[in-house]
């Protein structure tokens, strides 16, 4: 008797135990819901968007060769809605990031490329160096010109591409943007990181210091 009045009386306690630990506070679990949840979104949603960084710079951003990069910074570009296919843009040189009046054949090779790689995606790219007329002399025939004398004053109502490169430690980060030329307003951007793994680019910029030379004189 006294065996199963002590039984029951350890199943009712453990009964009640069971049942009390499951209802949650009112106060605790609004604190749950309103702040620690939310918190945790933040969290988890942050984490969504690191990955997603990451997957672009492992796949968009960074690139081994200088056509991929090129490409990357022309379809980068091409992604943005604001951007109009129809409306004239030009294109110009890549300058120093140091210093905006001042590029290198790697700025110009950039542009040059760039102008084809826009050209095909359907952009409606204008060349601006061409001249009044076609210059011809004994080495060949010439449209295209660097001379402000012999091109045009004026050009349509356009979008202009710009664009800035950086010297890293094995690496050049180049970042482009669209502008409208009446307002300043950004209309598209895009970078990207030539990864070339050199320890020296200087002969991509073709800048390498010369050989050391040693001078050599007659013995006296």
């Amino acid at each position: 008797m006294y065996k199963t009045f002590a039984k029951s009386c350890l199943v009712a306690a453990t009964v009640s135990l069971f049942l009390g630990c499951s209802v949650k506070s009112p106060l605790l679990q609004s604190y749950s819901d309103n702040s620690v949840d939310k918190e945790n979104q933040k969290v988890q949603v942050t984490k969504q968007h690191i990955e997603v960084a990451n997957d672009m710079q492992q796949n968009v951003t960074t690139q081994y060769t200088l056509e991929a990069t090129i490409n990357s910074l022309a379809a980068q570009m091409m992604q943005n809605q604001k951007m109009s296919t129809n409306k004239p843009i030009l294109i110009t040189s890549f300058v120093r990031l140091d210093n905006f009046k001042k590029t290198t054949e790697f700025g110009r090779i950039v542009s040059e490329s760039l102008i084809n790689e826009m050209s095909n995606r359907g952009f409606n790219i204008i060349e601006y160096r061409g001249q009044m007329a076609v210059s011809i002399n004994e080495r060949g025939e010439y449209f295209i010109s660097r001379n402000p004398h012999k091109l045009k004053e004026k050009i349509p109502n356009t979008y202009v591409v710009v664009g800035t490169y950086s010297r890293q430690y094995g690496k050049i980060m180049l970042n482009a943007r669209v502008m409208d030329n009446i307002t300043g307003k950004i209309i598209s951007s895009a970078r990207s990181t030539f990864q070339h793994n050199r320890k020296n680019d200087c002969i991509l910029f073709k800048d390498c210091k010369p050989a050391r030379t040693i001078n050599i004189i007659e013995e006296k």
